[in-house]
């Protein structure tokens, strides 16, 4: 049971945090579609792990570091408020603390996906 808690769990924060970083994160350095690709919640509910990744057109692949960083920082100082507006849009008891990790995972299969694709066509 508590598997399926923490599964509905974390596809509700997911939906919340889209939201939220659609329309309450006003950052101008936040100047990129950042999408959720999956939230781990502890067993306890008290902490929340949120993967995420953004498209931004024309980077390299220094400048894609470089602002990875900026900005899983930027959602870092902004997890608190991130925290707050979620207990106002959700009814439950505990808000778990969010912490902010990128996921490459789309990028390494697009990687692999063009390799193969090169391979085939010589």
């Amino acid at each position: 049971m508590q598997g399926n808690r923490s599964f509905r769990v974390s596809n509700e924060l997911k939906k919340e945090i889209s939201c939220i970083l659609k329309q309450s994160i006003r950052d101008p350095r936040l100047d990129c579609l950042i999408t959720i690709s999956e939230i781990d919640v502890s067993k306890d509910l008290s902490y929340a792990k949120v993967f995420i990744t953004f498209i931004q057109d024309n980077i390299n692949e220094y400048e894609d570091k470089k602002k990875i960083k900026e900005i899983l920082k930027i959602l870092k100082n902004a997890s608190g408020y991130i925290r707050f507006l979620i207990s106002k849009r959700l009814n439950m008891r505990i808000i778990p603390f969010l912490s902010f990790y990128y996921d490459d995972s789309f990028f390494k299969g697009y990687k692999i996906s063009k390799i193969i694709d090169n391979a085939i066509n010589e």
